[in-house]
């Protein structure tokens, strides 16, 4: 099984630009990350026109994309529920770690981000295993449920030395470049 750690929060709270500031952190420290991102909205990677998306439109349940560069796997949910975060894991390729952004009710371990000028609410009691919170502005970590630590929004080398104690992570390559 992956070793997982995720970062929610309400919508404009700040996740993304941490989670690629994470991202560029661990992978300079020598940790191969990946992401699973979840949208909670209708999304579309494909544009239409190309041959890709043809595929897709003509009824194909699965599309895979590949150059030499990268490939891309679309399966289309027609009629079927929306697949969950451990069966998304399991198609993953093995890393050091799977950032999660989103999922705020899955059991793995996160980290809530909270950003003063937005939405400051707690998650949903369902929510579990919180085990940090990151804030720009001074608040009481135990207010949100959480019994870990609170960073500060910036402190990304914190969060990042935080999660590696955390999950017990080993970096698997060599530095290569700067953050």
């Amino acid at each position: 099984m992956q070793k997982v750690f995720g970062i929610t929060g309400w919508k404009n709270s700040g996740k993304t630009s941490l989670v690629v500031k994470l991202i560029k952190t661990l992978s300079y420290r020598g940790y191969k990350v990946s992401t699973l991102k979840h949208a909670h909205h209708h999304f579309d990677i494909d544009k239409p026109g190309t041959d890709s998306y043809q595929h897709r439109d003509a009824g194909a349940r699965e599309v895979l994309i590949a150059s030499g560069n990268r490939w891309a796997l679309m399966h289309e949910l027609i009629a079927e529920q929306e697949t969950d975060m451990d069966n998304l894991l399991a198609r993953m390729a093995p890393v050091d770690l799977v950032i999660i952004e989103g999922y705020k009710l899955g059991k793995h371990p996160k980290l809530q981000v909270i950003r003063g000028a937005n939405n400051t609410d707690t998650l949903p009691e369902s929510a579990s295993n919180l085990v940090a919170v990151v804030s720009d502005t001074d608040i009481n970590a135990e207010d949100y449920g959480c019994d870990g630590p609170l960073f500060s929004l910036d402190d990304v080398d914190g969060v990042a030395d935080f999660i590696i104690e955390h999950c017990q992570l080993t970096p698997s390559i060599a530095v290569t470049k700067e953050p």
